[in-house]
């Protein structure tokens, strides 16, 4: 292997390398290292990591010429009068050296003391650096040697430095030097190469690796540099590339008989011995490797392997479970099944037994399964299957029944049961019915002491299979059932009967919700929220408030639903399941949030994350909330045939469900504002005649019919189809449309000349829209003129008319410093409103800027905007350096001079000539 700094490579002997001749990868980082190292530089790693190279090539290219000593512990040095005369000797050949070293010949009454004391005394009088390079010392076997050492780090003078490589921690004392910062220590995670660096590599070898194959190599050899450059030795002139790294694992020949000769064969009986046996485990402890050997003192075995270097990692602050390298561990399997074949068997049996005993449940089944004890892996599995899956870990659960052979699966019913929930969760809904009705046929074979959790699952499994169908009468059913069966007696001695109830509660509010009971519904949610977090189960809080988000987001105010969406985003970054098909609907919850108030960038974001969790033929009802979610925000942005596709998309995922979903009504609501917009009124017209009586009494279908009626030039008929929605006697039942509805009525009674009736319903949509800050209504209803007319009469929704009338396009409004939806009145394509001058100002800023102009002071306005005060204190800086103003009143004079900011209210905002900052 060739390591190299900036200038030419170097062979492990020194000699300047070939061009061509093998792979040269520079390594700068390292080099600066040892330039600016302290007094001893250690450099500690396992075989083949590089170190040598390293030292030569930096001696080669870095060291001043005639600086640098070289010395190489020969195997096993037990003499140190030889060891010495070599370290005298590498020093008399530097400049410095050769004028203050004396010449010493060997004798035998010399002996390393004496060594040691005449070299302090020469080196003395030092004035210029030397550096003395050590490699191989973990070869020194002579105590003495080592103690002698020790007092030459600390007695030599300062020019001279110390570069040591090694393949364990080094026992010398250099704690003292350590606290004086005057040890550098480079150790295996330094000298590991980088995926780039390995890339290098094999690219001035001369070969060429697709990027998945080299990633898959660098995976196995985990960036050890003596595996990728035997790996790169045996792919030369490999007629198969790909294949080769497919296969290429640590009992490839050349690995194998490197790790053999360096490693293994260096070890006693017994730490071979431990090392075969404990080798069918992914992680070792000491108390495991006991039970695999028979014999005691594992763990500290195991943390001299460690210390040593010799391929062994520590896993936990307390060094008490340990890993081996990939590559080491296949070698070692590789001796167990070539010296002890029929062992290979007994030892997974012995490391399930210890697995179960200590609580380690997924071990158990893997290793139960590898002994083919089929009986004791469907048992520990099935005792455990709930925990997994209530606890996020069902991908794990889900990887272990796939290792069951398919005659197992239909021989035993608790595994039929598995097999069931399984199949749920891949959306495989006619073979979990199968295996359901297999589980159901065998129960008889299950014994009565196991017949309590089987029920358990085989409800859960019913009730899983009713939700996926989406069909709430079975859904109401079945759970029932399971909650008669979390009182049963049962299900307290298995300890389990909170978890099912919370269960129930989750699919009784699910039903409720996609059957528009949606008080019922979030009574129901609310209650399984609570229940989850106070028994300390994060993945069922984490379910239950998805479906509390959904529950939430139809409502008013949406900020409820916006904090589910953020409980859920903070569970699942700190629970690692922001990939869950549930992490999906709280990303829509938050995008659909951000598309309400006119924030698109942040909205995309958000949408985007939901789509990388899009599995439709496993949860149809979630991809359904999805699409919506994608809708909601091409309606906003006006890319109406973007919108009219989400629907489509969303028509066919209801296909899949067994009875209707409100989802698609509030989705049709979309797809009549989008043909409206694009002026297909017929079109339009039939779709609505294709809603039944039901749906068109739902608000989103009253607005859009009501947009409809504007687009046709009836503000009589969109007045009469939005009275229903007038009435306040309900108001639990308020959605998000309402503000639409009110709008909508304040256009019509405007149309129709009413002005009092129009500025009564504008005040109730402002109302509306004050606690959330919904923009999406005026932006979808563009009002300017109607909102300025009257604007003097809402004085109390300044700040709020502001930042509509900024949002709006010039035609509409006065604004033109936010990203603006195109009206349903004008057909069009969504665009940035130029700005009245050069002031270019980002989206963030435009915001802060709507509420300088009201009297909040700044710890408020971060409130308003969910920001830190800093930040609004940032922005503010940039607002006034970009508006060349000095206070926040001359910043809000100029932003409406500039028409940034909506006129002057009859009642001014901001008193005093420098209202403050805080």
């Amino acid at each position: 292997m060739l390591v190299m700094g900036p200038g030419r490579a170097h062979t492990a002997d020194g000699r300047v390398a070939r061009p061509g001749a093998a792979g040269v990868v520079n390594r700068p980082e390292l080099f600066e290292r040892l330039s600016a190292s302290a007094r001893v530089t250690t450099v500690s790693a396992p075989p083949g990591s590089g170190k040598t190279v390293l030292l030569r090539s930096w001696v080669s290219e870095a060291c001043p010429a005639g600086r640098g000593a070289w010395v190489t512990v020969g195997r096993s040095e037990r003499d140190p009068q030889r060891f010495w005369l070599s370290v005298l000797g590498s020093l008399r050949q530097t400049v410095p050296g050769a004028a203050l070293v004396r010449e010493l010949t060997p004798a035998p009454d010399l002996d390393g003391w004496a060594i040691v004391e005449r070299l302090l005394r020469d080196l003395a009088p030092l004035g210029e650096r030397i550096w003395l390079v050590i490699d191989d010392l973990h070869e020194l076997n002579s105590a003495e040697a080592w103690r002698q050492l020790e007092l030459l780090f600390m007695r030599a003078p300062l020019e001279l430095r110390f570069l040591l490589a090694t393949r364990h921690d080094l026992r010398l004392g250099l704690h003292r030097l350590r606290l004086e910062g005057d040890v550098t220590e480079i150790r295996p995670p330094d000298l590991r190469f980088t995926l780039a660096e390995a890339r290098e590599l094999f690219s001035s070898a001369g070969l060429q690796l697709p990027g998945r194959a080299l990633d898959l190599l660098y995976g196995r050899t985990e960036g050890w540099v003596g595996g990728l450059r035997l790996a790169a030795l045996s792919l030369a002139g490999h007629p198969d590339p790909g294949r080769f790294v497919a296969e290429f694992s640590g009992s490839d020949r050349t690995v194998a008989e490197y790790l053999l000769a360096e490693v293994l064969d260096r070890q006693s009986e017994d730490v071979r011995l431990l090392l075969l046996r404990t080798s069918v485990l992914e992680r070792v402890c000491g108390p495991l490797a006991n039970a695999l050997t028979r014999r005691s003192g594992g763990e500290r075995v195991l943390q001299e392997l460690e210390e040593a270097n010799a391929f062994v990692a520590s896993l936990d602050p307390a060094r008490s479970w340990f890993r081996y390298h990939r590559l080491f561990a296949e070698l070692l399997q590789l001796e167990l099944r070539r010296t002890a074949p029929g062992e290979v068997a007994t030892l997974h049996q012995v490391a399930a037994s210890w697995y179960e005993a200590h609580g380690y449940p997924v071990d158990a089944v893997w290793h139960a399964q590898a002994a083919r004890n089929w009986k004791m892996a469907v048992r520990v599995l099935a005792d455990h299957w709930l925990s997994l899956e209530l606890d996020g870990r069902a991908p794990t659960a889900r990887q272990l029944l796939a290792r069951f052979p398919a005659e197992v699966r239909a021989a035993d019913a608790e595994l039929a049961a598995l097999a069931a929930a399984g199949e749920l969760a891949q959306g495989s809904l006619e073979a979990a019915q199968q295996y359901i009705g297999l589980a159901e046929q065998g129960s008889a074979s299950v014994p009565a002491v196991r017949q309590p959790r089987f029920q358990v699952l085989l409800g859960i499994n019913r009730l899983g299979l009713a939700r996926q169908h989406g069909n709430p009468a079975a859904m109401f059913e079945e759970a029932q059932q399971l909650q008669a069966v979390a009182e049963a007696p049962d299900a307290a001695r298995l300890g389990l009967a909170d978890e099912l109830r919370v269960l129930t509660l989750i699919s009784i509010g699910h039903a409720e919700f996609i059957t528009g009971r949606i008080e019922e519904a979030e009574r129901h949610l609310e209650q399984g929220v609570q229940l989850a977090h106070r028994i300390r189960r994060p993945f069922l809080e984490f379910t239950c408030l998805m479906h509390r988000a959904s529950v939430a987001s139809v409502r008013f105010p949406y900020t409820p639903a916006a904090e589910c969406g953020r409980r859920m985003v903070e569970l699942a970054e700190q629970h690692g399941w922001t990939d869950e098909p549930a992490a999906g609907i709280a990303y829509v919850v938050l995008s659909a949030g951000r598309s309400w108030q006119g924030r698109f960038d942040e909205a995309e974001i958000w949408i985007r994350r939901a789509e990388r969790t899009f599995r439709p033929e496993v949860y149809p009802a979630e991809a359904l909330g999805i699409h919506y979610g994608r809708g909601l925000l091409e309606l906003m942005r006006g890319r109406d045939r973007d919108v009219l596709a989400a629907f489509r998309a969303t028509e066919r995922l209801v296909s899949l469900l067994a009875a209707p979903n409100n989802v698609l009504t509030r989705a049709r609501g979309l797809e009549l504002y989008a043909l409206v917009r694009m002026g297909e009124t017929e079109r339009a017209e039939q779709v609505l005649a294709s809603v039944d009586e039901q749906e068109r009494d739902r608000e989103e279908i009253r607005t859009a019919t009501a947009a409809l009626r504007l687009a046709q030039g009836n503000p009589s008929a969109a007045a009469s189809v939005l009275a229903p929605l007038r009435d306040d006697s309900n108001s639990a039942l308020r959605s998000t449309w309402l503000t639409h509805a009110f709008l909508l009525e304040a256009i019509a009674q405007d149309a129709l000349g009413d002005q009092a009736a129009a500025g009564r319903a504008l005040e109730r949509a402002l109302d509306l829209a004050e606690a959330d800050r919904p923009l999406m209504a005026f932006l979808l209803h563009p009002a300017g003129a109607l909102i300025q007319r009257h604007a003097p009469q809402h004085a109390t929704h300044a700040s709020l008319i502001a930042e509509i009338l900024t949002s709006l396009p010039d035609e509409h409004g006065c604004g033109t410093g936010a990203r603006v939806s195109n009206s349903l009145l004008r057909p069009g394509v969504l665009e940035e409103a130029p700005l009245r001058s050069a002031v270019l100002l980002s989206q963030s800023e435009v915001r802060v800027l709507r509420y300088l102009a009201t009297h909040l002071s700044v710890p408020e306005i971060a409130r308003e905007l969910s920001v830190s005060v800093t930040t609004v204190r940032t922005h503010t800086r940039h607002l006034f350096a970009k508006l060349a103003v000095h206070c926040r009143t001359e910043a809000v004079a100029r932003a409406r001079d500039l028409r940034l900011l909506a006129p002057s209210p009859v009642h001014p905002v901001i008193s005093g000539p420098t209202a403050p900052m805080s």
